[in-house]
């Protein structure tokens, strides 16, 4: 799966999860049918804008994004729907032409310790897959603990 394509399935996907919560809300606070909606639409949304934003690093990384620019696709989680035209932006501008960087080039941005790291685990994917999952659940997890946004039980 290139660069491009796991970016963009995760946009979409954060953007479908948005409709989900909004439908949850919708449920609870106008047709009065109690939490259940929010429950499961906001679970599924936030293990989801958890996945979007460590990918919009990971992607972001491997392109050389900015490190601004990489806050902001995170960002972009935040406001309902903005992932889809940021994807847009992205693609249509370049920024997610290319492939995985697997291999040191003669680019001197190459040289650095982040990239060196990231050639590493984009070497071995299996271990690249399995510790972004477990980091995107233990982070799940920690905030479940702590509670929802609002501190609403």
């Amino acid at each position: 799966m290139s660069p491009r394509l796991f970016y963009r399935t995760l946009a979409f996907a954060e953007a479908v999860t948005w409709t989900l919560l909004i439908v949850g809300l919708l449920m609870k606070y106008v047709w009065d049918l109690g939490d259940l909606g929010v429950r499961v639409g906001g679970s599924i949304h936030g293990f989801i804008f958890l996945a979007y934003a460590g990918t919009s690093v990971l992607v972001g990384l491997n392109q050389r994004w900015s490190i601004p620019l990489i806050a902001l696709g995170v960002v972009t989680a935040v406001v309902p729907y903005a992932t889809i035209p940021f994807d847009l932006w992205a693609d249509r501008s370049g920024r997610l032409d290319g492939d995985w960087r697997r291999t040191q080039t003669d680019d001197p941005r190459d040289t650095g310790w982040i990239d060196r790291l990231l050639r590493w685990f984009l070497s071995h994917p299996v271990l690249l897959i399995v510790l972004f999952v477990l980091a995107v659940v233990a982070i799940f997890a920690t905030l479940l603990t702590i509670g929802p946004p609002g501190g609403e039980r």
